[in-house]
């Protein structure tokens, strides 16, 4: 008996946890007949370490691993433990990858910062993002990044939705890279 590797661990977790059935009003304001709910991904136990090893194998394939890539990090609150999962990949890797957090406003006492962490002004970053279905919470992100100083190189996302995002982030230039669509997991 063989087992499964990371990719199809990962996959199963995904549609097994994270694939809620039943018509829902995305943050994009579209409707869809079944939720992609990935922070039940994100935030357990065993999908987090895959979600980390298997996005940090895809960014280092695609030219943006920690040799290439100062940070990662994107919109709060989807992107948060994204970020996190990579951080910790790259240290358990033994290498350097910091993580950052971008609000949706800047705060209005403290240092009024928008881009939480390590200050990403110079730096060559991805913006990264559980699941994209118009590409308009990353694209915030970037937006924000950019006016941080922050040099975007890429994003990267778990699932992509096939409904637009990767055209969008595409066109701002940017490299759009995703571990599933729609189509892996039984959902197109």
């Amino acid at each position: 008996m063989t087992l499964n590797t990371p990719r199809e661990q990962l996959r199963d977790l995904i549609t097994e946890l994270a694939v809620v059935r039943g018509r829902v009003t995305l943050s994009s304001g579209k409707e869809a007949d079944y939720y992609v709910d990935l922070r039940r991904i994100t935030l357990h136990h065993a999908a987090a370490p895959l979600v980390g090893h298997l996005l940090l194998d895809a960014l280092e394939e695609a030219g943006f691993g920690p040799a290439e890539v100062d940070a990662v990090g994107g919109l709060t609150l989807g992107a948060d433990p994204v970020a996190a999962a990579l951080l910790h990949a790259a240290a358990s890797r033994g290498l350097e990858l910091d993580a950052f957090v971008v609000r949706k406003e800047s705060k209005a006492h403290g240092l009024q910062r928008r881009v939480e962490g390590p200050d990403v002004a110079g730096k060559n970053v991805v913006a990264v993002e559980d699941t994209s279905t118009t590409g308009g919470s990353v694209l915030t992100a970037v937006e924000a990044l950019r006016e941080a100083g922050a040099n975007v190189v890429a994003v990267a996302v778990i699932v992509d939705r096939d409904t637009g995002a990767r055209e969008k982030v595409e066109a701002e230039g940017l490299p759009y890279l995703s571990l599933y669509g729609l189509a892996d997991l039984g959902l197109a």
